[in-house]
Protein backbone atom coordinates (compact mmCIF):
# COMPACT_ATOMS: atom_id res chain seq x y z
CA UNK A 1 0.00 0.00 0.00
CA UNK A 2 1.29 3.27 -1.05
CA UNK A 3 5.28 3.95 -1.62
CA UNK A 4 6.02 2.43 2.23
CA UNK A 5 4.47 -0.97 0.56
CA UNK A 6 2.73 -1.47 3.70
CA UNK A 7 1.78 -4.91 4.16
CA UNK A 8 -2.05 -5.70 4.59
CA UNK A 9 -2.70 -9.29 6.52
CA UNK A 10 -5.45 -11.58 5.10
CA UNK A 11 -7.85 -12.91 8.27
CA UNK A 12 -6.49 -16.71 8.25
CA UNK A 13 -2.48 -14.29 8.61
CA UNK A 14 -4.54 -12.24 11.60
CA UNK A 15 -5.41 -15.65 13.19
CA UNK A 16 -1.73 -16.57 13.23
CA UNK A 17 -0.47 -13.50 14.20
CA UNK A 18 -2.40 -13.68 17.23
CA UNK A 19 -1.15 -17.21 18.08
CA UNK A 20 2.29 -14.77 18.39
CA UNK A 21 0.92 -12.76 20.41
CA UNK A 22 -0.26 -14.96 22.81
CA UNK A 23 3.05 -16.55 23.38
CA UNK A 24 4.43 -13.13 23.62
CA UNK A 25 1.34 -12.13 26.34
CA UNK A 26 2.38 -15.29 28.24
CA UNK A 27 6.21 -14.08 28.33
CA UNK A 28 5.38 -10.58 29.30
CA UNK A 29 2.86 -12.58 32.22
CA UNK A 30 5.82 -15.11 33.45
CA UNK A 31 8.58 -12.55 33.70
CA UNK A 32 6.27 -10.34 36.05
CA UNK A 33 5.04 -12.89 37.94
CA UNK A 34 8.86 -13.89 38.43
CA UNK A 35 10.23 -10.68 38.71
CA UNK A 36 12.19 -10.34 42.70
CA UNK A 37 14.38 -7.81 43.97
CA UNK A 38 17.61 -9.80 44.34
CA UNK A 39 16.98 -11.65 40.72
CA UNK A 40 19.25 -10.08 38.06
CA UNK A 41 17.59 -9.27 34.59
CA UNK A 42 19.72 -12.43 33.30
CA UNK A 43 17.60 -14.67 35.30
CA UNK A 44 14.02 -12.90 33.44
CA UNK A 45 15.62 -13.64 30.22
CA UNK A 46 16.15 -17.15 31.25
CA UNK A 47 12.22 -17.17 32.06
CA UNK A 48 11.07 -15.64 28.66
CA UNK A 49 13.28 -18.42 27.01
CA UNK A 50 11.79 -21.21 28.58
CA UNK A 51 8.30 -19.96 28.39
CA UNK A 52 9.55 -19.24 24.48
CA UNK A 53 10.15 -22.65 24.42
CA UNK A 54 7.21 -24.87 25.48
CA UNK A 55 5.27 -22.55 23.78
CA UNK A 56 7.43 -23.73 20.21
CA UNK A 57 7.69 -20.57 19.21
CA UNK A 58 10.94 -18.70 18.73
CA UNK A 59 11.86 -15.61 19.89
CA UNK A 60 12.32 -12.12 17.14
CA UNK A 61 14.49 -10.36 19.21
CA UNK A 62 17.46 -12.97 19.39
CA UNK A 63 20.05 -12.72 16.98
CA UNK A 64 17.93 -9.25 15.89
CA UNK A 65 20.54 -6.80 13.96
CA UNK A 66 23.39 -9.11 16.54
CA UNK A 67 20.96 -8.77 19.61
CA UNK A 68 22.50 -11.06 22.14
CA UNK A 69 19.66 -11.91 24.04
CA UNK A 70 15.61 -13.15 24.18
CA UNK A 71 13.82 -9.82 25.92
CA UNK A 72 15.06 -6.37 26.21
CA UNK A 73 14.88 -5.47 30.20
CA UNK A 74 15.64 -1.49 30.67
CA UNK A 75 15.91 -0.51 34.60
CA UNK A 76 14.89 2.97 35.99
CA UNK A 77 16.40 5.32 33.08
CA UNK A 78 17.16 2.87 30.54
CA UNK A 79 14.42 3.91 27.96
CA UNK A 80 14.35 0.80 25.20
CA UNK A 81 16.74 -1.87 24.58
CA UNK A 82 18.49 -2.74 27.97
CA UNK A 83 20.61 -5.96 27.22
CA UNK A 84 19.56 -8.89 30.16
CA UNK A 85 22.79 -9.06 32.25
CA UNK A 86 24.44 -9.30 35.43
CA UNK A 87 22.41 -5.95 36.95
CA UNK A 88 20.73 -6.93 39.73
CA UNK A 89 16.85 -5.87 40.43
CA UNK A 90 16.13 -4.07 43.35
CA UNK A 91 13.02 -2.94 45.15
CA UNK A 92 11.77 0.56 43.95
CA UNK A 93 13.39 0.15 40.27
CA UNK A 94 11.22 0.60 37.39
CA UNK A 95 11.11 -2.27 34.89
CA UNK A 96 10.29 -2.58 31.46
CA UNK A 97 10.43 -5.74 29.31
CA UNK A 98 10.22 -5.76 25.67
CA UNK A 99 9.81 -9.39 24.18
CA UNK A 100 8.60 -10.57 20.78
CA UNK A 101 7.94 -14.23 19.25
CA UNK A 102 7.30 -15.58 15.78
CA UNK A 103 4.76 -18.46 15.19
CA UNK A 104 4.62 -20.02 11.64
CA UNK A 105 6.65 -17.30 9.88
CA UNK A 106 4.44 -14.17 12.11
CA UNK A 107 5.85 -11.87 15.04
CA UNK A 108 4.17 -10.58 17.94
CA UNK A 109 5.87 -7.60 19.86
CA UNK A 110 4.78 -6.03 23.09
CA UNK A 111 6.26 -4.03 25.92
CA UNK A 112 5.09 -3.53 29.63
CA UNK A 113 6.48 -1.66 32.59
CA UNK A 114 6.03 -2.16 36.29
CA UNK A 115 7.52 -0.93 39.62
CA UNK A 116 9.33 -3.55 41.65
CA UNK A 117 8.15 -3.78 45.37
CA UNK A 118 10.20 -6.10 47.92
CA UNK A 119 7.43 -9.00 46.72
CA UNK A 120 7.22 -8.72 43.44
CA UNK A 121 5.93 -6.63 40.67
CA UNK A 122 3.50 -3.67 42.47
CA UNK A 123 -0.19 -3.41 40.33
CA UNK A 124 -1.33 -0.11 39.39
CA UNK A 125 -1.72 2.38 42.55
CA UNK A 126 -0.11 0.71 44.71
CA UNK A 127 0.76 2.80 48.00
CA UNK A 128 3.82 0.80 48.19
CA UNK A 129 5.19 2.42 44.81
CA UNK A 130 6.91 5.48 44.45
CA UNK A 131 3.69 7.89 43.27
CA UNK A 132 6.04 9.64 40.89
CA UNK A 133 6.91 6.52 39.58
CA UNK A 134 3.65 5.00 39.60
CA UNK A 135 2.05 7.75 37.71
CA UNK A 136 4.68 7.52 35.02
CA UNK A 137 3.67 3.66 34.41
CA UNK A 138 0.09 4.06 34.33
CA UNK A 139 0.54 7.33 32.19
CA UNK A 140 2.35 5.84 29.70
CA UNK A 141 0.20 2.34 29.67
CA UNK A 142 -3.02 5.29 29.82
CA UNK A 143 -1.00 6.47 26.30
CA UNK A 144 -1.26 3.30 24.69
CA UNK A 145 -4.55 2.49 24.98
CA UNK A 146 -5.46 5.74 24.08
CA UNK A 147 -3.71 5.15 20.77
CA UNK A 148 -5.03 2.07 20.19
CA UNK A 149 -8.45 3.52 20.58
CA UNK A 150 -7.66 5.92 17.70
CA UNK A 151 -7.53 3.19 15.39
CA UNK A 152 -11.29 2.12 15.48
CA UNK A 153 -12.21 5.01 14.15
CA UNK A 154 -10.31 4.16 11.43
CA UNK A 155 -9.05 7.79 10.41
CA UNK A 156 -5.66 8.49 9.58
CA UNK A 157 -2.32 6.92 10.96
CA UNK A 158 -1.45 10.20 13.02
CA UNK A 159 -4.48 10.14 14.56
CA UNK A 160 -2.33 7.71 16.91
CA UNK A 161 0.14 10.44 17.77
CA UNK A 162 -2.16 13.00 18.22
CA UNK A 163 -4.18 10.63 20.91
CA UNK A 164 -1.03 9.48 23.02
CA UNK A 165 0.47 13.13 23.17
CA UNK A 166 -2.92 14.08 24.41
CA UNK A 167 -2.99 11.10 27.22
CA UNK A 168 0.20 12.25 28.28
CA UNK A 169 -0.46 15.97 28.56
CA UNK A 170 -3.89 15.18 30.68
CA UNK A 171 -2.32 12.36 32.94
CA UNK A 172 1.23 14.87 33.30
CA UNK A 173 -1.89 17.21 33.75
CA UNK A 174 -4.11 15.29 36.52
CA UNK A 175 -0.87 13.99 38.89
CA UNK A 176 1.36 17.04 38.89
CA UNK A 177 4.00 14.61 37.47
CA UNK A 178 5.97 16.39 34.54
CA UNK A 179 6.04 13.72 31.74
CA UNK A 180 8.26 13.71 28.08
CA UNK A 181 7.92 11.69 25.11
CA UNK A 182 10.74 10.04 24.02
CA UNK A 183 10.11 11.20 19.89
CA UNK A 184 13.48 9.21 18.57
CA UNK A 185 11.68 5.70 18.88
CA UNK A 186 8.31 4.84 17.42
CA UNK A 187 5.85 2.14 16.69
CA UNK A 188 5.79 0.47 13.60
CA UNK A 189 3.84 -2.33 11.37
CA UNK A 190 4.28 -5.80 11.81
CA UNK A 191 3.90 -8.92 10.23
CA UNK A 192 6.65 -11.10 8.24
CA UNK A 193 9.07 -8.80 9.96
CA UNK A 194 8.93 -7.58 13.28
CA UNK A 195 9.97 -4.08 12.40
CA UNK A 196 7.85 -2.59 8.62
CA UNK A 197 6.32 0.45 7.57
CA UNK A 198 4.50 2.09 8.35
CA UNK A 199 6.33 4.43 11.33
CA UNK A 200 4.13 5.25 14.40
CA UNK A 201 5.16 7.84 16.04
CA UNK A 202 3.91 8.78 19.31
CA UNK A 203 3.30 12.74 18.82
CA UNK A 204 1.39 15.22 17.28
CA UNK A 205 2.78 15.76 13.62
CA UNK A 206 1.48 17.71 10.79
CA UNK A 207 -0.69 16.40 7.88
CA UNK A 208 -3.27 13.44 8.64
CA UNK A 209 -0.86 10.97 7.74
CA UNK A 210 -1.89 7.68 5.96
CA UNK A 211 -5.42 5.71 5.58
CA UNK A 212 -5.94 3.06 8.24
CA UNK A 213 -6.95 0.24 5.87
CA UNK A 214 -8.31 -3.47 7.05
CA UNK A 215 -5.44 -5.48 7.24
CA UNK A 216 -2.91 -3.00 8.70
CA UNK A 217 -1.18 -4.79 11.88
CA UNK A 218 0.32 -1.85 13.79
CA UNK A 219 2.78 -2.06 16.80
CA UNK A 220 1.63 1.28 19.32
CA UNK A 221 4.37 1.77 21.73
CA UNK A 222 4.44 5.12 23.76
CA UNK A 223 7.73 5.40 25.72
CA UNK A 224 7.75 8.48 28.61
CA UNK A 225 9.72 9.79 30.91
CA UNK A 226 10.00 11.64 33.74
CA UNK A 227 11.95 14.34 32.12
CA UNK A 228 12.67 16.04 28.73
CA UNK A 229 11.99 12.69 26.89
CA UNK A 230 15.82 13.19 25.20
CA UNK A 231 17.32 10.57 25.08
CA UNK A 232 21.33 8.85 24.09
CA UNK A 233 22.79 5.21 23.47
CA UNK A 234 25.11 3.84 25.39
CA UNK A 235 28.29 1.81 24.28
CA UNK A 236 26.99 -1.04 24.20
CA UNK A 237 25.59 -0.20 20.69
CA UNK A 238 22.12 -1.15 22.08
CA UNK A 239 20.83 0.10 25.15
CA UNK A 240 18.95 3.92 24.90
CA UNK A 241 18.95 5.98 28.16
CA UNK A 242 17.67 9.21 28.94
CA UNK A 243 19.87 12.06 29.22
CA UNK A 244 18.38 13.74 32.37
CA UNK A 245 19.03 10.43 34.58
CA UNK A 246 15.21 10.42 34.64
CA UNK A 247 12.91 7.34 35.03
CA UNK A 248 11.46 5.89 32.33
CA UNK A 249 8.17 3.62 31.21
CA UNK A 250 7.41 1.83 27.90
CA UNK A 251 4.08 -0.12 26.99
CA UNK A 252 3.45 -1.54 23.56
CA UNK A 253 0.60 -3.74 21.97
CA UNK A 254 0.25 -5.55 18.35
CA UNK A 255 -2.75 -4.45 16.86
CA UNK A 256 -4.55 -5.67 14.00
CA UNK A 257 -7.18 -3.22 12.11
CA UNK A 258 -10.11 -5.83 10.43
CA UNK A 259 -12.82 -5.40 8.15
CA UNK A 260 -15.35 -4.89 10.82
CA UNK A 261 -13.09 -3.26 14.33
CA UNK A 262 -9.59 -3.95 15.81
CA UNK A 263 -8.25 -6.32 18.11
CA UNK A 264 -5.38 -6.75 19.99
CA UNK A 265 -3.24 -9.06 19.49
CA UNK A 266 -1.00 -9.30 22.24
CA UNK A 267 -3.36 -8.77 25.05
CA UNK A 268 -5.16 -11.96 26.60
CA UNK A 269 -8.41 -10.52 26.20
CA UNK A 270 -7.72 -8.95 22.84
CA UNK A 271 -7.91 -5.90 24.67
CA UNK A 272 -11.88 -5.86 25.42
CA UNK A 273 -11.64 -5.01 28.96
CA UNK A 274 -9.33 -1.64 28.74
CA UNK A 275 -10.84 -0.50 25.05
CA UNK A 276 -14.45 -1.21 26.69
CA UNK A 277 -13.55 1.99 28.88
CA UNK A 278 -12.75 4.46 26.25
CA UNK A 279 -15.96 2.91 24.25
CA UNK A 280 -14.35 0.68 21.84
CA UNK A 281 -15.63 -2.56 20.95
CA UNK A 282 -13.05 -5.27 19.72
CA UNK A 283 -13.63 -8.24 17.51
CA UNK A 284 -11.95 -11.93 18.89
CA UNK A 285 -10.31 -13.77 16.36
CA UNK A 286 -9.22 -16.55 18.48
Amino acid sequence: MGRERVELKTLEQVRVMRRAGLVVADVLAAVRASARPGMTTADLDVVARQVIDRAGATSNFLGYHGFPATICTSVDDEVIHGIPGPRVLQAGDVVSVDAGAVVDGWHGDSATTFVLGADGALPPGSPDADPADDALVRATEAAMWAGIAALAARGRLNDVGRAVETAVEVASAATGVALGIVEEYVGHGIGTAMHQPPDVVNYAERGRGMPLKTGMCLAIEPMVTRGSGATRELEDGWTVVTTDGSRSAHWEHSVAILEDGITVLTAPDAGAERLKELGVDVVVVD
